[in-house]
């Protein structure tokens, strides 16, 4: 039975008893990684019926990720086409190849219903190969700006889901979906949880609590910045969550060790993010798409520092919508050693400030885009 595409979604209670086959391509960073998987766990809970295999980039942090998350996953060997020129890029026309090769042996295998993709360095590869089999293609672009995977591949594909108003100037119109961005659905519900997330982090309940994010691979100026003030911080009573990546762990947890500071927990990565959200008063972070709608979906108070080494500087326009409607402060990259310590200290201490900017980022929010991208896959699954 083929469900009417024609209707752009189907109603949920139609599909949940189809045997269907789902591709899910994308990954690279935690920003297409972790929507994939929200999409990936919404068809799940609508149909446990439905088989999803996922298709990453050998190497990349999906492939640890996603079977975390209780899927399986197929690598390929794409990489990434560095911005400056480097000897590494030679190889890239070699891994592009192979991986569309591989792509379409596994599409061809697994005979999916719909392919999805996120984004990142296996979207590219797994999209094109269900076009050339006339494989259903939905897209799900996070950002203001279109990344080029998806504008290429928007062209031809059935459905863009996407988060920002006005993209009609990367995508067909007829084609665009405004869902909002994916994102964990277990990070909106912190009520009654602070408790319990001061407690993992070892903070009393008085504490006001700090979370620093630099994103998954770890962001170079903030980093440094926390290098630079934790003697600083050790004498403030801020509990401090300092996720710094894997790339900036060891230096920052020798300097945290000299220091002898017992208010910040410097870790790698945060397995458990709604926890940490949780015990958050105030957020420092980059400007990230997803990073930017779980912070209206958990309403937190957010000092952005947007990278400036972004396509389309999209992080900077994401941080000045954010602004606009008074949910964040910004601090631009350049500025950022200066004075992140000293704006994050004094939000800290301003409880006026905090309430209005969470009243607005939660007001601003798109729960359920999740739901609204699974009903969509669905409506494309077959008998």
């Amino acid at each position: 039975m083929n469900l009417k595409k024609s209707r752009g979604v189907t109603e949920m209670e139609n599909s949940t008893h189809i045997r269907g086959k789902v591709i899910i391509g994308g990954g690279g960073t935690g920003g297409h990684i972790y929507p994939a998987i929200a999409i990936a766990e919404a068809v799940r809970a609508a149909n446990p019926l439905v088989e999803i295999l996922f298709v990453g980039a050998e190497g990349k942090m999906e492939i640890e990720k996603v079977p975390a998350a209780g899927f399986n996953i197929e690598g390929i060997p794409v990489r990434g086409l560095e911005r400056s020129f480097t000897p590494r890029n030679v190889y890239f026309p070699v891994s592009l190849i192979k991986s569309v090769l591989k792509a379409r042996k596994i599409v061809g295998c697994f005979r999916p219903d719909v392919v999805v993709g996120t984004g990142g360095y296996a979207s590219g590869p797994v999209g094109q190969a269900a076009l050339s089999k006339g494989i259903p293609l939905i897209l799900q672009e996070q950002n203001s700006h279109a990344g080029i995977t998806n504008r290429i591949l928007g062209k031809r594909a059935d459905k863009i889901c996407v988060a920002y108003k006005g993209m009609e100037k990367y995508f067909p119109a007829g084609k665009i979906e405004l869902t909002g961005n994916p994102v964990r659905e277990t990070l909106a519900d912190n009520n009654g949880k602070r408790g319990e997330a001061l407690s993992s982090f070892g903070f009393a309940e008085r504490e006001k609590v700090l979370l620093v994010l630099g994103g998954s691979g770890g962001a170079g100026i903030i980093n440094r910045t926390m290098r630079k003030n934790i003697r600083l911080l050790k004498d403030s009573r801020i509990g401090i969550i300092w996720q710094c990546g894997i790339k900036y762990y060891d230096e920052a947890h020798e300097d945290l060790i000299r220091s002898g500071a017992d208010n910040i927990r410097v870790t790698p990565f945060i397995e458990r993010m709604d926890l940490a959200y949780a015990a958050a008063d105030l957020v420092v972070s980059r400007a990230g798409a997803i990073t930017i709608s779980e912070l209206q979906l958990t309403g937190k108070p957010a000092l952005l520092i947007p990278s400036p080494n972004v396509a389309g500087d999209h992080q900077k326009m994401n941080a000045k919508e954010m602004v606009k409607e008074n949910a964040a402060v910004m601090i631009s990259d350049e500025d950022a050693e200066e004075e992140m310590v000293p704006a994050a200290v004094s939000l800290l201490e301003d409880e006026g400030k905090l309430r209005t900017l969470k009243e607005r980022s939660k007001a601003i929010s798109k729960p359920g885009a999740a739901r609204r991208i699974a009903e969509i896959v669905m409506s494309y699954l077959k008998d």
